[in-house]
């Protein structure tokens, strides 16, 4: 990329460059983890308590659930915002909702502007989503795209903890008062991040998109970002032409679809724009993704966690443990972005969650064998007297391997540009009811169940996403976002190697030669 003689930019200079990019995000992300796990330091605090604010045990169940519940709504307005405003203005725009929210929260005075302050940090987290995981994919290199994506979630793993560690120290109300510093440092640190390159391209800001692209590689000169940024060029032409006339073979400029405002018109575009196999796969994957990794472990225990600890019969200060787990939840995020850069996403993800699923199996089997049937987390009367060792272990473990998966990761890198802002908008909207649901039924299940049962279901969905990610889970590690769109839209070979399926389609298959080695990684 640099002219003969001329002294090449560094490595750690690039990278960089394309950390401090990030940075602004990172304190999003910050944001959006305080405003994901508040809600399990205000929640035992307020559950039928005898001064101040309080709320009844079913007002609990909706209260623990109804941020995941809104964050549905404000996916809907990201993809759009995304798009129009770009991804540095949507950056900043999304912070608002998050600001009101924990003014609210901190003068909350009657149940109902409790509930309507953490409905507004669900939207706000909502609307947080597409442009934090859109962000990162779009102006980093393949080959540091899978560590910066992945330390993204450790970032929100920071606000997990900085949450819990808030909620042990301080009154609630105090701590949202701290909280709300977050979105406004972000709002201030996102007038200095560039835009994406790819974005501008699409707006016709050819120059612009040339000096983001200058920053984003280590302040590099154009000469030094030709060839990435002809390839930008070349992806962005494919991009511009007309999806309906490409069906018809048609090459026509200007294209009469765009000069339409009819609604017919506006649905064809949306159909072969979404409605496509490059999109509608990776969709598909992502989501079920998300719904095995949510139902898997201990995630739909989360709003009510400090209880769970405490129905368990932990042996230590349950606060004490909801704080090590936001630390376990750091750690794990940056230990799962070395483990990527090893053995990449695919063994990763599979990995983890068949650990998570045996680990939820070993809880519901300590439950069964040592707890009465008359213990329920929502009544704290019920709670054993005897405190054990073995729970607390169980319990870490399952947090430690459930946190080592990288859904949000995948959500980055896995959709063409063209649909990248309603995809990851829906795909982000989906994980919210999908979460909402398994937090909200959690009472349902436990009341019917008892703990035991809980967790065996859980344990068992596990075990069945496992499956299914090994069929269906390609690995993307080390692949351009074009390589990635590509094989969603043909049989392009960036699966990872694996030898049961390997042997399986081999024996079995009547495909050409590329779809019997679809699953066989390629040279690199």
């Amino acid at each position: 990329m640099t002219d003969e003689g001329k002294k090449p930019i560094s490595r750690a200079r690039i990278i960089t460059s394309q950390v401090l990019a990030c940075l602004a995000l990172d304190f999003l992300l910050i944001g959006l983890g305080l405003s994901i796990s508040f809600v399990t330091m205000v929640l035992p605090e307020v559950l039928d308590a005898k001064e101040g604010l309080s709320i009844t045990k079913k007002q609990a169940s909706w209260f623990g659930s109804m941020a995941f519940l809104c964050q549905p709504l404000g996916s809907i307005f990201s993809g759009p915002l995304l798009d129009h405003f770009g991804r540095k203005k949507a950056l900043f725009l999304v912070n608002i909702p998050h600001v009101i929210a924990w003014l609210l929260m901190y003068y909350a005075w009657n149940v109902p502007s409790l509930f309507i302050g953490n409905a507004l940090l669900g939207i706000g987290t909502g609307i947080m989503e597409a442009p934090s995981v859109t962000y990162v994919g779009e102006i980093s290199d393949p080959s540091v795209r899978g560590i910066l994506t992945t330390l993204t979630n450790g970032f929100t793993s920071t606000g997990m903890f900085i949450a819990y560690l808030l909620g042990s120290v301080l009154p609630w109300r105090q701590a949202a008062l701290v909280a709300l510093t977050v979105p406004l440092a972000t709002m201030f640190l996102v007038l200095f991040v560039p835009e994406t390159p790819i974005w501008l391209l699409s707006k016709g800001r050819q120059k612009d998109a040339l000096e983001s692209l200058c920053r984003l590689r280590g302040w590099a000169q154009p000469e030094d970002v030709k060839q990435e940024f002809d390839e930008l060029k070349e992806y962005h032409e494919e991009l511009r032409q007309c999806v309906l006339c490409a069906k018809q073979g048609k090459t026509v400029e200007p294209c009469e679809h765009y000069n339409t405002s009819t609604l017919k018109e506006t649905l064809l575009k949306i159909k072969n724009i979404f409605f496509v196999k490059e999109t509608m796969k990776p969709f598909l994957l992502v989501l079920a993704y998300f719904f095995f990794h949510t139902t898997s472990g201990v995630m739909p225990v989360r709003p009510n966690m400090v209880n769970v600890c405490k129905a368990l019969g932990m042996k230590y200060n349950p606060k004490s443990i909801v704080v090590f787990v936001g630390v376990i939840f750091i750690v794990m995020s940056l230990l799962s972005a070395l483990i990527v850069k090893l053995i990449g996403k695919r063994k990763l993800v599979i990995g983890s969650m068949f650990a998570t699923a045996c680990c939820s199996i070993a809880l519901s089997i300590y439950s069964r064998t040592n707890l009465p049937k008359t213990v329920f987390s929502y009544e704290p009367s019920t709670f054993p007297e005897d405190k054990a060792i073995l729970p607390v272990v169980l319990f870490l473990l399952n947090i430690c391997f459930n946190a080592l998966g990288i859904p949000w990761v995948l959500l980055s890198e896995v959709f063409p540009f063209r649909s990248r802002g309603i995809a990851t908008a829906m795909a982000a909207a989906a994980n919210y009811i999908i979460f909402f649901a398994a937090a909200k039924t959690n009472y349902n299940i436990e009341y019917a169940f008892h703990l035991s049962g809980t967790f065996a279901l859980y344990g068992i969905m596990g075990f069945i996403g496992t499956l299914y990610l090994y069929l269906f889970l390609p690995e993307t590690e080390k692949k351009t976002l074009a390589e990635i769109e590509a094989y969603y839209k043909s049989n392009r070979k960036i699966f990872a190697n694996d030898f049961l399926i390997n042997a399986f389609k081999k024996k079995t298959s009547t495909d050409t030669e590329a779809n019997k080695l679809m699953l066989v990684k390629t040279s690199t």
